[in-house]
């Protein structure tokens, strides 16, 4: 057993399991009637499903909508089983409940290489740690896993509802189950010609509860109706009027609202403050301070009527802060323990093959090359917030979330109650990212609301104090090397790769008595488990720890490491003096989806074609999250302006549920990770960031948008995430471009033309 396989995983695999605990099956996920309730008249046939006397469907997402389509796909998987016309379905948050956790997400989080995916101590592995998820039955919504998880209990819902519908309403027709059939949420016979009477699903739904639970087949692709084609998302009207509440929109009567301060320097504290000094200002101010340990900066609040006067009232309150012992830390002193650690440590191996270092020594040219990326931000565009009451030992939360499981738990202990007295509305979210994984402003409101004397009261974060206080994507530094045979061959390719653990960095905020100093499999994802066929290889990463909170950044690892490794992937194409994308064909013989996906996006380019004078094509190949992206990008340059046209997207993420989606979350990656590429950066000077509102940190504008073509790769397999994989390799195919354009290898993020 190699020592990178989780220990748990391991003892899995090896049938070194607590006896009463391996020998029994996973646990199910398709729940009771019980699970999700009874709703006035409407009847509930499983922890999914509720059918209301109107014929509605009523179906339980477990999952947050933070604009990735949650809503849409995963009601598609039900109404497909059930049979049921996607118009007659309605939403409806989950709640708490072992059999709405994120499985998947636990089991992609094994620090394996993909070719390894089901194969001896893989499947054991992944066995273990998914009998584990769906003990624990943590709800969350991340690592693009929400229709991969979905993909098997949510469809399983719908058809066993199906069954017990079916027998219900043969029985009311006086026929067979076998005669009748389900259509459009009807039950009717088989042959029309016998019996033209239908039943609705309305009309026997109670009937259908004291019908067994049938023993079922979920479909074959074959039959599907509605998963694989283009539906218009269910949330897109509430969005279009301003209907839809976000977590910003909440309002209650008697509603308080809260504005904050923290301290600027990382680790700091605060020393003392003057509230007399706001007592006269508009809106009844109230002033509370914030401890640290809310997985947060130390910091002030200030309550107020409305969010305006408390934010006049909290800027003008006289503070002192204690800066502490970072008050001198710098962007340069990070960069440099990064570098020196690279150095002097032999870091964690996550993947070998063959024999790296011997082949490097025989080889007939080697290449070295240093690239790095910035601290960056996540940027949401609905501000961080929470709304929270604490009232007769009761605390509610309205609160766009992506971890409503781990909010529940950390709020028990927080507020020192029972979780029986805790209720979580989660709101759609205006934006996640991996932003509302953390806990900090959740925690920050419930504490508030402890001190409001019963009223609810809004925390909302200002831009300023959110980009200075959030939770960043690590910076990193990655050294490449690479080795040629006299025939052009890439032979051995070694990387090592420095950053900050953000599995250990959140765990220390989020759940302390998980938090561990282990191998975190996110810091060299995308270096040591890419496809290409190099017959040797040595990945190896550095764990350094600094003051600066780290966290999940859309695609995490793969964010800033397919910028290293696709861009290196280039320079050894060059070297060899091939053509970059004949190269990469040359190094996937054996992975033909991968060969299919680069083929699709570079044939829809026009790879090779005559451009326009001033223009040039990249191109980068990248897997993550299960799923394979190629993208080719169209790049002009204007002095020191990097201008991207045209984008083609190539995508296999497996079976497709609903294309339309794809494409917008395709669209919304690439934008996102253009952002990141031409103009993301977070520094830090005197302890603290540097960057406030958006004129310091710039986003993409949308004369900015290049056009963007998605081209969805036909799949038989089940479905892989969709919501990151897009991000990654825009970066290393735009550098690419910038290259062909101007002779400049640019190895560092963002892309600066010197």
């Amino acid at each position: 057993m190699k020592r990178r396989t989780f220990l748990l995983a391991g003892a899995g695999a090896l049938g070194v399991l607590v006896v009463g605990w391996g020998v029994m099956p996973p646990k199910s996920r398709l729940g009771t009637a019980a699970d999700l309730g009874n709703l006035g008249e409407s009847i509930a046939l499983n922890g999914w499903i509720r059918i209301a006397p109107d014929n509605t469907v009523t179906i339980a997402v477990p999952r947050s909508e933070m604009g990735q389509g949650v809503f849409t796909a995963l009601p598609m998987l039900v109404a497909e089983e059930l049979d049921c016309a996607l118009s007659q379905v309605r939403i409806e948050q989950s709640p708490m409940g072992d059999i709405y956790g994120n499985v998947a997400m636990l089991v992609d989080s094994l620090p394996m290489h993909p070719d390894d995916h089901g194969r001896g101590v893989h499947a054991g592995a992944a066995w273990v740690v998914g009998k584990l998820a769906r003990s624990l039955g943590l709800q969350v919504t991340g690592g693009s896993s929400s229709v991969k998880d979905a993909w098997g209990p949510m469809r399983l819902a719908g058809a066993t509802a199906r069954g017990m519908l079916l027998a219900a309403g043969a029985a009311k027709l006086g026929m067979a189950a076998a005669d009748c059939m389900i259509q459009d949420g009807v039950v009717r016979a088989r042959d029309v010609a016998k019996s033209k009477q239908t039943v609705s699903f309305g009309e026997i739904a109670k009937d259908a509860l004291s019908r067994p639970v049938p023993d079922v087949q979920l479909k074959s692709p074959k039959d599907f109706r509605l998963i694989g084609k283009p539906a218009n998302r269910i949330d897109a009207a509430p969005k279009t009027t301003g209907t839809a509440a976000f977590g910003i929109d909440t309002r209650l009567p008697g509603m308080r609202y809260a504005a904050i301060r923290m301290c600027p320097t990382f680790g700091g504290a605060l020393q003392r403050v003057d509230a007399d000094a706001i007592r006269e200002m508009p809106g009844n101010p109230r002033v509370v301070t914030l401890p640290a340990a809310l997985g947060a900066q130390a910091g002030v609040a200030v309550i107020a009527d409305t969010w305006w006067q408390a934010k006049q009232a909290v800027d003008k309150l006289p503070v002192v802060w204690d800066a502490g012992r970072n008050q001198t830390l710098s962007t340069f002193e990070l960069q440099r323990s990064l570098s020196d650690a690279l150095a002097a440590q032999s870091g964690f191996s996550y993947h070998d093959r063959g024999d790296g270092e011997a082949a490097l020594k025989t080889a007939a040219k080697q290449l070295t090359a240093r690239y790095t990326a910035p601290l960056l931000a996540h940027a949401t565009l609905e501000p961080m917030n929470c709304t929270a009451q604490f009232a007769d030992g009761t605390l509610t939360l309205w609160t766009p979330t992506q971890v409503p499981g781990l909010a529940h738990l950390f709020l028990g202990k927080l507020m020192g109650i029972e979780s029986d007295r805790i209720k979580i509305n989660v709101t759609l979210l205006g934006g996640g990212f991996g932003r509302r994984l953390e806990l900090d402003v959740i925690g920050q409101a419930a504490f508030i609301a402890g001190q409001a004397g019963g009223a609810p009261v809004q925390l909302i974060w200002s831009r300023d104090e959110d980009t200075r206080h959030d939770m960043y994507r690590p910076m990193a530094i990655a050294d490449l090397r690479a080795g040629l045979s006299a025939d052009g061959q890439l032979a051995v390719l070694a990387t090592k790769q420095a950053s900050e653990s953000v599995v250990y960095s959140f765990s220390e905020r989020n759940m302390p008595a998980f938090a561990a100093r282990t191998p975190d499999k996110t810091t060299d994802e995308g270096l040591f488990d890419r496809p290409y066929e190099i017959p040797n290889q040595s990945h190896r990463q550095v764990t350094v720890e600094s003051p600066v909170p780290v966290g999940f950044w859309r695609s995490v690892g793969h964010s800033m490491n397919a910028f290293f490794a696709e861009g290196f992937m280039d320079e050894c194409a060059h070297a060899a003096g091939k053509d970059p994308l004949a190269f990469r064909r040359d190094l996937l013989r054996n992975h033909p989806r991968h060969l299919k996906v680069l083929d699709t996006a570079a044939e829809k380019a026009g790879w090779g074609r005559k451009l326009d004078e001033g223009r040039a094509l990249g191109i980068a190949l990248h897997q993550s999250f299960g799923s394979i992206v190629a993208q080719v990008a169209e790049v002009s340059v204007s002095g020191k302006d990097i201008r991207v046209h045209r984008v083609w997207c190539a995508v296999d993420c497996g079976m497709a549920v609903n294309p339309n989606i794809i494409a917008q979350q395709v669209e919304g990656s690439v934008i996102f990770g253009l952002t990141a590429a031409l103009w993301g950066e977070v520094t830090i000077r005197n302890g603290a960031v540097e960057q406030d509102n958006f004129g310091a940190y710039r986003l993409a504008r949308i004369n900015e948008a290049p056009q963007v073509e998605t081209y969805i790769i036909a799949s038989s397999e089940a479905p892989s995430g969709i919501g990151e994989p897009a991000t990654p390799p825009i970066a290393p195919a735009i550098a690419n471009a910038v290259f062909m354009l101007t002779g400049q290898r640019l190895r560092s993020l963002p892309l600066r033309l010197s």
